[in-house]
């Protein structure tokens, strides 16, 4: 059994953990940089980013209720959106957080070079050791420290607010919008990393004592604080420093006490600095070394990465791993630009945040069950997602392509590793999948209460037996039973070039006469209305399209021409009416309807089609048979894939008036083989057409390969292309399904 993490971190110090988590660089660093975009309006700026990640930190003080597990994000992520943008999400955030920590070390350093000489990596170094070190100990005494190290900091800030409050110049407050809204939601992208701690401790949830109650508190405490205090903090330095001396400073809070608070003041403004900069390391060694554990456990990373101290009971190679990276970071790259095009990734992963609460909210999954609920779901998250897309277009170029660099490295480690790993997928897909369900049982519902009011046109040639037009007409004759809609058999006879149409249409041959006598005779045997006639034509393929397009047809039922005439980019005449006809098309082989007791209906990847389960419905119905569904699945299929399909397939059944019954085939999906014994046992199999013109022309269809092998008749179903839904719903419903 894989140990578990002790509870130990009590609300002050998830509180503790996720302000030290945010008061960092993005407060003693990023203002003087923030300036240069948005001037005075970066006190705004700061507000805005806070209330863009509210929606996920609501979000995710749910889902940690929900499921307190180390992870955080990446749990979230992965079990809402699946292991793909899981494996994205954790490798992503694990990275940004490295880089976030390391930028706070190196970036702390500055301040004490205010007061002391010293060199800037070496005692970054030395700091990231420490700290290391401290988090090998264990989640307690990392929580004691961050306790300990938040509480001296606030008090130095709060003073730096206070004090420095008094020397505010209103004239610095001039121009406040100067740089438009452009620069505001510039400089709003900016700071934005500034509150990505807020929820850092749900990535340490498993260690969270109460966490119903203490996750929500904390990281909704937390942010509404800092809020405040950054805001405060911002306008007194605005305040106080001249923008041209502001505008650009490594050090901006103590260039601020120098001219309020004097020198008492820049050492306490240095001491905070240093603390909230090791106290954001700190946080993010943390938090971030739970990625890599939790993305171990679930076979995304290796499992010795999942490994407990016995001794220490932390993730001490996890703790190390990220260690060793944040050293790297901190000794060989420049860690600022990194950062930045980290922060980009952060927001991101925040907007897929939100998009995973949907995903679970939506979802039919049990296990769901939060303590704390968002408050005005779903609009606050729709706020957070498009607020950031709408702030990533505004962090410039750079900072999105290093995002799409490491979304193309997780990517990557997802298909190297991971994926013949795992068979589970996230429950967004689910929702998908059911909803793509939905509307086709809607659809499917509404076609069959609506049917029977079809005009129909039943071609045939002299060269058609009576055996095969009675087939023809009694199908045709079951569809429009019931309805307003009519039959036309009409037989079709092609001369040659050279004969003139009107001569060959006044001369009536033996043929014309047995064709008309015939049908006379079926027609009395179908309980629907039956007109008959006959067209005479140089090329009997565009005469039947002609004539289907000037009657208003709305169904072609025709007899399949199952011989290849040629291949390749030629198309034979049956193909020909196929892709040109203006309606439906029904093409049968060797129905009889007469001895069908088990109709079975097979589909491609994706929901079966509503003119397919109308007709099928219609002939079962009349011959009193039984539809067998017929889908194929892969053999790694989630449990809950099938599940849905099950679900699916009895909604489908509701809607139909003869008995369904349900079959799953395991299938790799590229072979007919295992559709093809599958169907050994119906009577009749309705198929239907798979792909455009170009598609079936170059590669052929999968479908015909199914109705020539089946050894039971066979009737294809050919939606006009109207009926069929557009690239994008039809990849939708594919990758659904």
């Amino acid at each position: 059994m894989a140990k578990k993490l002790e509870r130990d971190l009590g609300l002050f110090a998830v509180i503790a953990i996720s302000i030290g988590a945010m008061v960092g660089s993005g407060i003693f660093i990023l203002p003087a940089l923030a300036l240069k975009m948005a001037g005075p309006a970066v006190i705004l700026a700061y507000l805005v980013a806070g209330l863009l990640v509210l929606p996920a930190a609501l979000s995710k003080a749910e889902m940690a209720t929900a499921m307190p597990e180390a992870g955080g994000t990446y749990i979230y992520i992965e079990r809402g959106m699946g292991p793909l943008l899981g494996t994205i999400a954790g490798l992503g955030t694990w990275f940004s957080l490295s880089f976030k920590g390391a930028l706070a070390l190196v970036g702390g350093v500055p301040y004490l070079v205010v007061l002391f000489d010293l060199p800037v990596k070496p005692v970054a170094l030395g700091l990231a050791v420490v700290l290391i070190a401290v988090n090998m100990f264990g989640a307690k005494q990392t929580g004691r420290l961050q306790i300990g190290i938040v509480a001296a900091m606030l008090a130095a800030l709060v003073w730096f607010v206070g004090g420095g409050a008094g020397s505010i110049e209103a004239v610095q407050y001039d121009g406040f919008f100067a740089e438009g809204p452009g620069g505001l939601f510039a400089a709003t992208g900016l700071v934005f990393v500034s509150y990505a701690g807020v929820t850092k401790i749900a990535s340490v949830a498993e260690e969270v004592e109460n966490p119903g109650r203490n996750i929500p508190l904390g990281i909704l405490g937390s942010l509404g604080f800092t809020t405040v205090l950054y805001v405060l903090i911002v306008a007194v330095v605005v305040g106080i420093v001249p923008g041209e001396e502001l505008s650009g400073s490594l050090t901006p809070m103590a260039d601020a006490a120098q001219v309020a608070l004097a020198e008492p003041g820049v050492v306490a403004v240095v001491a905070a600095a240093i603390l909230a900069l090791v106290s954001t390391a700190n946080a993010g060694i943390l938090s971030s070394s739970r990625y890599p554990l939790a993305m171990s456990r679930d076979k995304l990373m290796p499992p010795s990465l999942s490994t407990i101290s016995d001794r220490f009971n932390t993730p001490t190679l996890a703790i190390s791993l990220t260690g060793a990276v944040m050293l790297a970071l901190i000794a060989f790259v420049p860690i600022l630009e990194i950062a930045k095009l980290a922060s980009a990734f952060q927001i991101l992963v925040f907007v897929l945040i939100n998009v995973a609460l949907v995903a679970f909210r939506e979802s039919d999954v049990e296990e769901y069950d939060p303590e704390f609920e968002s408050p005005l779901y779903p609009w606050m998250q729709g706020f957070g997602a498009v607020g950031g897309l709408a702030l990533l277009t505004q962090m410039g170029t750079v900072p999105l392509i290093g995002a799409a660099i490491i979304t193309a490295g997780a990517v990557a480690w997802y298909f190297a590793y991971v994926r013949d790993r795992i068979d589970r997928e996230g429950v967004a897909r689910d929702v998908v999948r059911r909803s793509v369900g939905r509307r086709a049982v809607e659809q499917t519902r509404s076609t069959v209460t609506d049917g029977g009011g079809y005009e129909v046109l039943v071609p045939v040639t002299e060269e058609t037996t009576e055996d095969r037009e009675a087939s023809l007409l009694g199908i045709a004759a079951d569809i429009v039973r019931g309805g307003s809609g009519t039959v036309r058999v009409v037989q079709f006879d092609e001369v040659p070039d050279q004969t003139p149409l009107e001569r060959a249409s006044a001369e009536q041959s033996p043929a014309d006469i047995e064709f008309e006598e015939r049908t006379d005779r079926l027609a009395a045997d179908v309980d629907a209305p039956v007109e008959y006639g006959e067209v005479v034509s140089h090329d009997t393929k565009h005469a039947v399209v002609n004539f289907a397009k000037h009657h208003d047809s709305d169904l072609v039922v025709l007899e399949r021409d199952s011989t290849e005439l040629r291949s390749g980019l030629f198309s034979d005449d049956f193909r020909w009416i196929l892709d040109h006809a203006p309606c439906d098309v029904v093409a049968v082989s060797g129905a009889d309807l007469e001895s069908v007791e088990t109709l079975g209906i097979v589909t491609n990847r994706g929901p079966y089609d509503s003119l397919k389960i109308e007709i099928a419905d219609a002939l079962a119905s009349e011959a009193g048979a039984t539809i067998e569904l017929v889908y194929p699945v892969s053999p790694d299929a989630s449990p809950e894939r099938r599940e849905t399909l099950r679900d699916y397939h009895d909604e489908i059944a509701s809607v139909c008036s003869a008995p369904v019954e349900s079959t799953l085939v395991e299938t790799d999906g590229e072979t007919v083989d295992e559709l093809t014994d599958a169907t050994r046992t119906v009577d009749l199999v309705v198929v239907s057409d798979d792909g455009g013109r170009v598609r079936r022309s170059l590669f052929g269809r999968k479908r015909d390969r199914l109705a020539d092998e089946v050894e039971a008749a066979s009737i294809q179903v050919h939606p006009h292309s109207s009926r069929r839904p557009g690239a994008l719903g039809r990849l939708v419903e594919r990758v659904a399904f």
